[in-house]
């Protein structure tokens, strides 16, 4: 009997052609400053294939030709002057899912090597990551990278619920941890949990820990911003968060 729901592999092989061309990737925002880490520049890529129903960038990840293609020079350079001009060191492109553009991903990554001032906060889904070990044998050449795996729920189920894609495919997203510190590559998991019991977070700790206890030590908690289009699209979905924060009420520990 076929699971319910989507392959988000099956998704990205679509998406792609729309928002890569050659080493290009197609960005709606470039670029921006931001609070988070304690200060970021970034980049808003398009495209991404999950359909999170607590997504804040919905429209850009719904109509993934929005924007246009940037070279990773032209994104470097706009991030660098972003970060000189505010005093970071922190770099990111965010908005959607940057692994789809993965050699473009390369690019802008050997862009920040160089330069040698800057780490580069790599935020995925990791489902892409999790589907061949290949993927984090490359990110391991680089010093300036930590990726921050977003795991959508605590749970095979609440995956499901939050993405409506096919449930076993939240175990891609613990096996691209599992790959990353294979290779040494710095990372740590940042887990929805507006929508998670006590028994389903026990668990994931439970699963976490068997893959290295690292990850227990650097677990970062995510909740739900309840910007207005989120609001309504969880109303939509019929799913009500037991925590959630409206954007200028957003505590100073989860920025």
């Amino acid at each position: 009997m076929s699971e319910p729901g989507y392959d988000p592999l099956v998704v990205a092989e679509r998406i792609r052609p729309l928002v890569v061309r050659g080493v290009l990737r197609r960005y709606y925002r470039l670029v921006r400053g931001g609070k988070w880490y304690g200060g970021i520049a970034t980049a808003d890529c398009t495209g991404c294939n999950l359909r999170c129903v607590f997504c804040w960038s919905g429209y850009p990840r719904d109509h993934p030709t929005t924007g246009r293609f940037y070279s990773p020079e032209e994104v470097f350079s706009a991030l660098e002057r972003c970060a000189r001009r505010c005093k970071y060191r922190l770099l990111r492109v965010s908005g959607n899912e940057p692994t789809l553009g993965w050699e473009h991903l390369l690019r802008l990554m050997e862009l920040i090597e160089e330069d040698g001032r800057y780490l580069f906060i790599l935020e995925t889904n990791g489902t892409i990551i999790g589907s061949d070990s290949k993927y984090a044998r490359d990110l391991s050449k680089f010093t300036c990278v930590h990726v921050r795996v977003s795991l959508k729920g605590a749970s095979e189920q609440e995956f499901h619920q939050l993405t409506g894609a096919k449930p076993s495919a939240f175990q891609l997203q613990l096996k691209a941890l599992e790959h990353l510190l294979n290779y040494g590559v710095p990372c740590h998991p940042a887990v929805m949990l507006s929508f998670s019991s006590k028994e389903a977070l026990r668990q994931l700790r439970s699963r976490l820990q068997a893959i290295d206890s690292v990850l227990i030590e650097e677990f970062e908690e995510e909740y739900v911003f309840l910007y207005p289009h989120v609001v309504q699209r969880l109303r939509r979905a019929g799913i009500k968060p037991h925590t959630a924060f409206y954007p200028d009420k957003i505590p100073k520990n989860l920025i």
